[in-house]
């Protein structure tokens, strides 16, 4: 299997109910790839290979980001715990026609975000989260510095010699996460995108970029 030929739409995360439905977190923006009938592919964890599968049916959970499907053959809860972790896929050939100013996920994935009035090149994409607006998530190149305290000397008991200074060990911070922030993707925050160079252009509003820092 190449990358290129196969869309990734969705994970199967656990079984609905005992009938065979599956929670499916979505990977897509468009809701009639898990609720219009028709064929998808599943690749099964360890596999390489998408094998074709029957959508029947599917909706979506409001408030949890989760849409419930029923695959055909699946008709217990046995079958549908058995594929927690497979990949819901479609052909790269079977995209949704865009309107303007719509993207794919994957296209916006691993694209550089810079700052239009500076030129500074912040971050890059790491992930799309849907939302009222969707939210880019963009992974800061200018990471924090995680700086370990050095060590205490031991303070001596009393009687206790103390002709070479001992050294008492201080664990060591693990070091930090990378450091990412949301970006609304909207018009008035990111007015550039430009699939061919891989680059977003964004003008936040003062104090957009502090405030949702995750350190």
């Amino acid at each position: 299997m190449t990358n290129d030929q196969w869309l990734e739409i969705g994970t199967i995360v656990a079984a609905q109910g005992m009938k065979g439905e599956l929670r499916v977190y979505p990977e897509s923006q468009f809701p009639e790839r898990f609720e219009e009938p028709g064929e998808r592919w599943m690749l099964r964890p360890g596999e390489t290979e998408p094998q074709p599968v029957k959508l029947v049916k599917g909706r979506y959970i409001d408030g949890k980001n989760l849409y419930v499907v029923q695959l055909a053959e699946v008709e217990n809860r046995d079958r549908a715990e058995a594929l927690a972790g497979t990949k819901l896929m479609v052909k790269a050939s079977d995209r949704p026609i865009l309107e303007e100013d719509e993207y794919h996920v994957l296209d916006l994935i691993g694209m550089e975000v810079f700052l239009q009035e500076s030129g500074e090149n912040l971050g890059v994409v790491v992930n799309v989260f849907p939302a009222g607006n969707d939210l880019l998530e963009v992974q800061l190149h200018q990471q924090p510095v995680a700086v370990a305290p050095e060590d205490e000397p031991e303070t001596p008991q009393k009687g206790e010699v103390n002709r070479t200074s001992k050294k008492r060990k201080v664990l060591r911070p693990k070091p930090p996460k990378p450091s990412t922030i949301l970006i609304p993707f909207v018009k008035a925050i990111a007015p550039v995108v430009d699939l061919e160079n891989r680059r977003i252009e964004i003008t936040p509003p003062p104090g957009l970029l502090e405030m949702n820092q995750d350190v």
